[in-house]
């Protein structure tokens, strides 16, 4: 039976367990459950904390696993990223108080910093050859400057509205984060290869919606060149003559600028649709 390890709370909790429903994985979860078996699939999913899923994919204990980027670079485990999740995004930052002058990588050279991820900081500020000491700190990681426990922090920033409030500021990003699906290193095959495409499928098509039209058919060339779709826009005759419907894809963020265009090549009835799953 294939293992999947998932997070059992955090902020990756929510959107990993809505990422498996949509990707087809059918199964009920009571709130203190430790395990539970898929009911379409011969899979048995593992929830466990974020930080915990690395070293259990590592240690053969599941054969996949979603945690962040951070967390797998602090790691250290020679895993291999098998997706991109596309959620949890934030960035590892370096940040000071507002009254220290650091800009540059070269300033903290001396400094102490205060992190929950000692193994990533240490590497950064090695790689750039300036010498620092980490402070190994779990939580209220913000407030260490404040009671001189360190210099400045290293700590993971989405809008940064939290620096703020206790008066830092960003000057460095350590790493750009996001949920990934991780595996063992090496070729991965069988169910586990059937999975991950579920999950690819599912995050390919987030990232894309469903245009269809009406047109011209002297209008297609255009609307090609405003919506190409993956390989061609498909374009069939209808019931009036020189009229075609066009179906096509177009990137999500895309649309709220191509729609106006498509207008203008002579487009009508235009409906945008989600999409459920995408293999290219």
């Amino acid at each position: 039976m294939l293992r999947f390890a998932v997070p059992n709370k955090g902020r990756l909790e929510e959107p990993s367990a809505t990422l498996l429903r949509e990707s087809g994985l059918s199964y009920e979860k009571t709130e203190r459950a430790l395990s539970v078996r898929v009911r379409n699939i011969d899979l048995e999913l593992l929830f466990v904390r974020t930080d915990d899923v690395c070293e259990l994919v590592a240690d053969g204990v599941a054969d996949l696993g979603i945690t962040g980027l951070d967390l797998l670079a602090e790691a250290g485990t020679p895993l291999q990223v098998v997706a991109e999740l596309g959620y949890g995004r934030c960035r590892l930052t370096v940040a000071v108080p507002q009254a220290m002058g650091l800009a540059e990588v070269a300033d903290f050279d001396g400094l102490r910093l205060a992190t929950s991820h000692p193994r990533t900081t240490g590497q950064f500020f090695a790689d750039a050859g300036v010498s620092v000491t980490t402070v190994p700190l779990r939580g209220s990681i913000e407030v260490a400057p404040k009671l001189d426990v360190a210099d400045a922090i290293v700590d993971l920033v989405s809008s940064g509205s939290t620096l703020l409030v206790n008066g830092l500021r960003p000057v460095l990003t350590v790493l750009e984060s996001q949920a990934v699906l991780v595996a063992p290193a090496g070729e991965v095959t069988g169910l586990a290869t059937e999975v991950a495409t579920m999950i690819r499928a599912v995050v390919a098509a987030r990232r894309k919606r469903y245009v269809l039209m009406n047109a011209p058919a002297g209008a297609v060339a255009a609307i090609e060149d405003i919506i190409p779709g993956i390989d061609a826009p498909t374009v069939v005759p209808l019931a009036h003559d020189g009229l075609v419907a066009v179906h096509s894809t177009v990137d999500s963020d895309e649309v709220w600028s191509v729609l106006p265009r498509l207008k203008q090549a002579g487009a009508s009835g235009i409906l945008v649709l989600p999409i459920q799953q995408l293999i290219p």
